[in-house]
């Protein structure tokens, strides 16, 4: 995996059990939904650096398509 920050984050129980479900949802891990809602966020604002690289895709790759 390429260079990435890692960052100690203390949420209150609720609002994590909450993201937690949501990234459930969305077949996400907890920490990939919190960086997209942080890059949405970033963008949304117009803050989202230039150079910032696309977030990763995980899971399986679609039909056909070689890796």
């Amino acid at each position: 995996m390429a260079d990435r920050k890692s960052v100690l984050l203390r949420l209150d129980p609720a609002v994590h059990d909450a993201l937690t479900r949501w990234a459930n949802d969305e077949l996400r891990s907890t920490n990939a939904q919190i960086e997209f809602l942080l890059r949405r966020a970033l963008a949304d604002a117009g803050r989202l650096p230039s150079e910032a690289k696309q977030q990763p895709r995980r899971g399986r790759p679609p039909k056909g398509q070689t890796g």
